[in-house]
């Protein structure tokens, strides 16, 4: 979904003092670190690299790759060696599984919960209002982007070069992301990028490598750019690569040649954004062998002269063509029949929507979700169809957008679309999760 623009993003003051003990998956030690060394019971303070200690436990080292800078050329791909574990979600045929038992993708989105400096204590809740309504997987961005330093972020960018943020306002709080959803069951699929402006994304790559007034769609073909992408890759993804509460990962959020400008190469097509994804979902491969990856786009067709939009192939995307990459092992798609020109014909037109990808699905035999979807009106009444149908549909599963919470310090984002436990479409998403999961 894209975001309003003007979200901020609130500060986490953490400190820390050498006596504490460092809860699981914190920093215990690196250069100019200042804060506790003792890890929590059961778990070891490893040496990842010389500016950076975690503790992990004895059984699951988590690798952190030497970051090279933005400029630099990154080597042919080595596949890491990682001990492959159990507790991953795999995909079998249309259907994920888990240890061998079916794993059913319900659940929700939830950006906001990593991004928006809240408490452990309140990702827990609004974790747990999503698991209440019986949801397995939560979507959340794995992303922020920023040039000047402040609140949350992942990564900072002076010039050319970024800069990884490791600390306790970037990684260290995604570490609690995790660890609060793996304490209400849910499991994470997380974005890598934006292609939108939100949280900073690809025009931020863009922006700082090749030019202030540089063609969005230069994130997909310009050699520094993509190297710059692959070495965030390598140092995000490889600290979770052995994390069993990651679902999987996404190249982008709702890549296409356009973002949140006009501004464009003119050249940018389908093959564009179909020869970046196999080369990303690769090397993300080669570095995590065990979690599953999916591009994270619209789930838009390739179908010049279609009656409607999402189906012509404008944007850049061709779904049933980027299903087929090997290294691809779900699909994705979005719904918003409100923003695409439908309005007045949203239940129908959702409806072909979810059955055409289900389509998509039995024919190329990969499991697809719709990992958002939403309207800002009379949400049961179109909800209630568009659920019967996913249901009917045999689609492997869906995300709604978006989660919403009534924490003490207050509502969680509201953007027409939230749905909050004290409303009525949160009961009809509870019934659908048991409904879904109870299916053959």
């Amino acid at each position: 979904m894209k975001l309003a623009a003007s979200l901020v993003t609130l500060a986490v003051l953490a400190t820390s003092t050498v006596g504490q003990t460092v809860p699981p998956f914190g920093q215990c030690g690196g250069v100019g670190y200042t804060g506790g060394t003792s890890c929590q019971t059961g778990y070891i303070c490893q040496k990842l690299n010389d500016w950076y200690s975690q503790c992990v436990t004895p059984a699951t080292p988590i690798p952190i790759p030497t970051l090279p800078t933005a400029t630099s050329t990154v080597s042919p791909v080595t596949p890491t060696t990682v001990p492959v574990a159990n507790g991953f979600v795999k995909a079998s045929g249309t259907r994920f599984v888990l240890d061998g038992q079916k794993y059913t993708v319900v659940g929700s989105n939830s950006y906001w919960v990593g991004l928006s400096g809240h408490s452990r204590d309140n990702m827990n809740r609004a974790f747990a209002d999503i698991a209440a309504a019986g949801g397995t997987t939560v979507r959340t961005w794995g992303f922020n982007e920023v040039t000047s330093a402040s609140g949350i972020y992942y990564q900072s960018w002076n010039g050319k070069t970024p800069t990884v943020n490791t600390g306790a306002t970037g990684l260290q709080n995604f570490d609690q992301v995790i660890a609060a959803a793996k304490a209400n069951n849910i499991k994470l699929i997380v974005a890598l990028t934006n292609n939108w402006a939100d949280y900073g994304g690809m025009d931020v790559y863009v922006r700082q490598i090749v030019g202030a007034n540089a063609p969005h769609d230069g994130f997909y073909t310009d050699e520094s750019v993509k190297t710059a992408f692959k070495n965030y890759i390598r140092t995000f993804v490889g600290r979770y690569a052995n994390e069993t509460g990651i679902f999987g990962w996404e190249l982008a959020n709702e890549p296409r040649c356009r973002g949140s400008t006009a501004n464009t190469s003119g050249r940018c097509t389908p093959a564009t954004i179909t020869a970046w994804a196999k080369e990303i979902s690769a090397f993300i491969k080669s570095i995590d062998p065990n979690h599953l990856v999916a591009l994270g786009d619209e789930g838009f067709y390739n179908q010049p002269g279609a009656p409607t939009y999402p189906y012509q192939g404008g944007e850049g995307i061709d779904f049933d063509v980027n299903l087929e990459i090997s290294t691809l092992d779900f699909g994705t798609v979005h719904m918003y029949p409100e923003h695409w020109g439908q309005t007045g014909s949203e239940i129908n037109w959702g409806n072909q929507w979810i059955r055409d990808h289900a389509k998509s699905q039995d024919r190329v035999r990969k499991p697809v979700i719709l990992e958002e979807y939403g309207v800002t009106t009379n949400k049961p009444a179109v909800y209630t169809q568009w659920l019967k149908t996913i249901e009917e549909s045999g689609l492997a599963g869906d995300l709604y957008w978006q989660a919403g919470s009534r924490l003490p310090t207050g509502n969680t984002h509201d953007d027409g679309y939230t749905v909050y436990p004290d409303q009525p479409a949160y009961s009809l998403l509870r019934t659908h999760a048991s409904a879904l999961k109870s299916r053959a």
